[in-house]
């Protein structure tokens, strides 16, 4: 079931664009909201956002709300798709990572090929394991499997990715918790993704990046019992 939300103020295009949903070969749960204030305001989590950019006076606009999300939402990540009769915004609808931008009145072709292809990316994300973390006005998700290893390091913790890093100021101790069966804390200041152990020592652990890091004394034991275990359901992310 995919859960899409439409937010425009215009009632005709609302029910334009459920039609549309609606002629579409997958099961959907849509929902309807005339402002960012209502959106915003209901708690259920969002896969598909068709945004109108020019709502009703009283309310953020769209790009606001699209700014709101990016930066400061703190669960799943909305797919966002502008509607607008409005091209000039177009380059604005990057800078919030839009999927797409449609103008008005919206062809009904190129929408199904624009849902089809959205459709394909909240699937494979729904795939794959993901964890959401913020750092300052950044709202990440992250599929598991793009992560060698987590390091804690000054209140923070350092996500080694297989792009780059990302930072966040979240305990290593609930990562721990919540990634318990993929990861496992070979020391106090490293949680490692089991899926790229290369081989292990009593002293450390080496993964498939090249990094070789510490086991404590104290977790060797559990670490190769998890990392067994890990084989032997033949976990892969």
């Amino acid at each position: 079931m995919i859960r899409i939300v439409i937010c425009d103020d215009e009632s005709e295009t609302r029910a334009y664009l459920l039609s549309l949903i609606q002629a579409q070969p997958y099961l959907c749960e849509v929902v309807e909201h005339s402002s960012a204030t209502a959106f915003l305001a209901d708690p259920r989590e969002t896969d598909l956002l068709l945004l109108d950019i020019e709502l009703a006076p009283g309310s953020p606009d769209g790009m606001d709300l699209a700014e709101r999300i990016r930066e400061k939402w703190t669960g799943q990540q909305p797919i966002i798709i502008f509607v607008t009769g409005y091209e000039h915004y177009v380059f604005d609808a990057f800078d919030v990572d839009a999927f797409q931008y449609l103008l008005k009145p919206v062809d009904e072709e190129k929408f199904a090929k624009v849902f089809a292809r959205a459709v394909a990316r909240i699937e494979s994300a729904k795939e794959k394991p993901a964890l959401t973390l913020q750092f300052a006005n950044t709202t990440k998700t992250i599929s598991l499997d793009d992560i060698y290893y987590i390091e804690s390091s000054n209140h923070k913790v350092i996500l080694h990715l297989t792009d780059g890093e990302f930072a966040s100021y979240v305990k290593i101790g609930d990562l721990e918790l919540e990634l318990q069966g993929h990861f496992f804390r070979v020391h106090k200041g490293y949680l490692v993704n089991l899926s790229y152990v290369a081989g292990y020592t009593k002293t450390e652990v080496a993964l498939t990046n090249g990094a070789k890091l510490l086991i404590s004394k104290y977790k060797y034991q559990e670490f190769v019992k998890a990392y067994l275990r890990f084989l032997k359901k033949g976990v892969g992310l």
